[in-house]
């Protein structure tokens, strides 16, 4: 490779990085999951859905997401930090013989290393956010 073929390579892969890292704004209100979405919680009729609000390379830290859920409860065990602003419905999280429950404008925090049951009555639309960032395949 020529130094100008290098050059144009670094730079592009600048570029890159540049434009995944800046500032950015999600119409959360107008946002909707959409059937890919879909969460395998184990239970073939389970209507909860996950939809990531940014790649990891625009936030390779942290994640962000909005999540919906309807009639269900299920298992779950955290290997990652969770925090559960709800925008809509309500959301109960039973962990060690407890229940939190959350409505509009409140917050659940999850810690690493939970094992959960999330429950939704009715429906439940909220916001997480998660550290590290690839919640899914942290370990």
């Amino acid at each position: 490779m020529d130094r100008e073929t290098i050059r144009n390579l670094v730079l592009e892969v600048l570029r890159e990085q540049d434009s995944a890292q800046r500032v950015r704004s999600i119409p959360l209100p107008t946002l909707s999951v959409r059937p890919e979405d879909r969460l395998d919680t184990g239970k073939p009729g389970d209507h909860v859905y996950t939809r990531d609000l940014f790649t990891l390379a625009q936030s390779p830290r942290l994640g962000a997401g909005l999540m919906e859920m309807k009639q269900t409860t299920f298992d779950w065990t955290l290997t990652y930090d969770e925090i559960d602003y709800v925008i809509e419905g309500q959301l109960s999280i039973h962990c060690d013989g407890r229940t939190e429950t959350a409505g509009p404008g409140e917050v659940l925090l999850i810690p690493k290393g939970s094992k959960i049951q999330f429950a939704v009555p009715d429906f439940a639309r909220f916001l997480y956010v998660t550290y590290p960032a690839d919640w899914q395949s942290s370990s």
